[in-house]
């Protein structure tokens, strides 16, 4: 049965999917050099980079759940760990940039594929996962592991939501950034806030029995 603090968990996957990052970047880079539908199939390929972690975390995740607490603790300090220290990098930035570099023009099927390579490649998108799902699963669910694949499929399908209109928008909206600094600094400091917030929470939370 899903059982999951859905409120809490769309509010926090917004938060994060529209922080400015490698893959918002790869995205916008690509819809301003190859045009619309280069940006949104590169998308489309971050969002299936996604699922592949998905199922990985889930599979491992599972297994975690069930074993022991000093172990389930030294991880979740590791993952509270690095969402503070991605918190903390947010919270530092002083100038942001974003920048698009031209190259030469590739098939949709090619970006595709490089938008999910760009995501499976990624070992900071695993710790963050391990960090991130099993803070939104109901205390007593009587399948966490379902209950984590759902929030991951749920979290993939919210990312192309977002990043596919971006690419849609990316001209404009990377005419507008670049155009007011001070405004995309402010959005790092609050998606800072965001992180260290998920931080402490994970940091304070217990183990989930099966």
């Amino acid at each position: 049965m899903i059982e999951a603090n859905w409120f809490l968990f769309l509010a926090a996957s917004v938060a994060v999917i529209a922080t400015p990052g490698q893959d918002m970047i790869l995205v916008m880079s690509r819809s301003i050099t190859h045009g619309t539908r280069a940006g949104i199939a590169t998308a489309a390929g971050v969002s299936l980079g996604l699922i592949v972690h998905t199922a990985l975390a889930t599979l491992g995740l599972g297994a975690l759940l069930r074993t022991s607490e000093w172990l389930f603790t030294a991880i979740k300090f590791v993952g509270a760990a690095y969402l503070l220290y991605l918190g903390c990098q947010l919270l530092l930035t002083r100038t942001a940039q974003l920048t698009a570099t031209a190259s030469a023009r590739q098939s949709q099927l090619k970006l595709f594929a490089t938008g999910a390579a760009s995501n499976i490649s990624n070992p900071k998108i695993a710790v963050f996962y391990f960090a991130f799902l099993p803070q939104f699963v109901a205390p007593g669910t009587s399948d966490a592991t379902l209950t984590i694949f759902t929030l991951g499929v749920v979290f993939a399908g919210l990312t192309f939501l977002i990043k596919g209109p971006v690419a849609v928008f990316a001209g404009r909206l990377s005419s507008w950034f670049q155009s007011r600094p001070n405004a995309l600094v402010w959005l790092y400091r609050f998606s800072g806030l965001v992180m260290v917030g998920l931080a402490v929470r994970l940091a304070l939370s217990r183990r989930i029995d099966a």
